[in-house]
């Protein structure tokens, strides 16, 4: 009798094992896609700022060097104000003078006496020098108030440098120490640093092509992008709706955050209020932190794709971006959007267009952005503040339906942060569409535990 009640508790024991290790399984695979998410970006996965460190010559106390970031990220730039690097030096170096680039903070020099250094502090913070400095005062791709455009969108502009030399250091390759903890703020958070390794040096060609000169001593600093890191909420959301289907499908209510409720003030602002100019707050180092209009949804961008109409052999969307944010005139924006027939893109107005292929041959995402001097500027919220534009596409027949939400968009980023988009079940639907099933995690784990129940009353 008591061997049978045993084996009838280790039966229900190792059901009740299973079922909550499954559950607990498929919690933690939905966390860690959540997660990954905003720690990878799988459209441009071999996108990172590389800072190298050029030592071009040995001085009595120390060197000279040139620090060159060259951003290798396709569609993500740094936009004003502007990119700040700092470090922490290994030994007790001193930077005495800066070209192209300034310390924000010159630290505690009295123990020099006569010709003061430019920065003595142990972990400076660099930024760069603003357009209209002074020619001797200035080096190449210096100069551009901290602005560096994306590889993909300008790749002449995805270089920024300054010089520095430094005292107090190692005069020989043995003896020179390289930096650590580097930090990269563009403007805010977001970028993490991994450590300086030294690498084989620099070559310089001369202007005719005709010499090669080489660094005393190189090193590299990678420095990749978290949108999670860089803030808590997202950034923009999408809208949908098409020709076929009244329902205009809007951002999620809160998808940016939500309205105060009265307990905090400043936390949006009413496009009604007469004193409108009053609370928008000038440019200035906290530019980057949005005030933004008050929607339901309370992001600073919202992106909007229209199903606009349907041709024979083509269809047609029309896109519109929207700036939310009063603070912010977006310059050299750029869309990336992800769509199964980017491949037959036969036609844009008013944008630039360039083909991303992150899978190899596989032609689904795109990069658009404004035309200079045109819509290349996307102005702060208000009536100026949307462009817009419409693409035509050319239908193949193995592929093209508007059946499923087939044409709408996968996954939209603007300026390099993901957009958050309307759930499935939400989108636009053809008249004659029947019901569809959907299987959620929640409902998953409804029906195992339901079975769990069951099974353990049987037994």
């Amino acid at each position: 009798m008591f061997k049978k009640m045993y084996s009838c508790y280790n039966t229900k024991m190792g059901l009740f094992r299973f079922f909550a290790s499954t559950i607990l399984v498929l919690f933690l695979l939905s966390s860690f896609s959540f997660h990954l998410t905003d720690a990878f970006d799988p459209l441009d996965p071999n996108g990172n700022i590389t800072i190298k460190w050029d030592v071009i010559s040995w001085a009595p106390d120390g060197y000279v060097a040139v620090v060159t970031m060259y951003n290798f990220q396709q569609y993500r730039h740094i936009q004003a104000p502007g990119w700040s690097l700092g470090w922490t030096w290994a030994k007790k170096e001193v930077i005495w003078t800066m070209m192209g680039g300034q310390t924000t903070e010159q630290g505690d020099c009295s123990k020099y006496k006569g010709n003061i250094p430019h920065c003595c502090k142990k972990d400076p913070t660099v930024v760069d020098m603003l357009p209209g400095t002074p020619y001797n005062q200035q080096i190449a791709n210096c100069c551009k108030g901290g602005v560096i455009n994306s590889w993909g969108q300008d790749p002449a502009n995805a270089v920024s440098s300054f010089q520095i030399s430094v005292g107090a250091a190692g005069t020989t390759n043995k003896t020179v120490r390289v930096p650590k903890n580097f930090t990269l703020k563009a403007p805010g958070p977001g970028y993490t640093c991994g450590p300086a390794k030294i690498v084989k040096p620099t070559k310089f060609v001369s202007a005719d092509g005709r010499r090669v000169t080489q660094a005393m001593m190189t090193w590299n600093v990678t420095c990749t992008y978290s949108q999670f890191l860089a803030q808590k909420t997202p950034t923009c959301c999408v809208s949908l709706s098409s020709f076929y289907n009244d329902t205009i499908v809007p951002c999620p209510t809160c998808t940016c955050g939500c309205q105060s409720n009265g307990t905090q003030r400043g936390s949006c602002v009413d496009p009604e209020t007469p004193h409108l100019a009053s609370v928008v707050s000038d440019h200035g180092k906290n530019n980057y932190v949005p005030l933004v209009q008050c929607t339901k949804h309370m992001c600073p961008i919202r992106i909007h794709w229209h199903v606009k109409l349907n041709y024979k052999e083509y269809w047609r969307v029309k896109i519109t971006i929207t700036n939310f944010n009063y603070r912010m005139n977006y310059t050299q924006w750029n869309l990336v959007v992800q769509h199964p027939n980017f491949d037959n893109l036969t036609t844009l107005f008013s944008f630039n267009y360039k083909s991303l292929t992150p899978y190899g041959s596989i032609n689904d995402t795109a990069m658009l952005w404004g035309v200079k001097f045109y819509n290349d500027l996307l102005m702060q919220a208000g009536p100026s503040g949307n462009v817009q534009s419409e693409l035509l596409f050319r239908k193949d027949a193995s592929t093209f339906t508007f059946e499923k939400g087939w044409a709408f968009p996968h996954r939209i980023y603007f300026n390099g942060d993901n957009c958050v988009m309307p759930p499935p079940d939400a989108y636009p639907y053809l008249p004659n569409a029947g019901s569809r099933w959907e299987v959620s995690l929640i409902t998953l784990v409804v029906t195992l535990m339901s079975s769990m129940a069951v099974v353990l009353t049987y037994i």
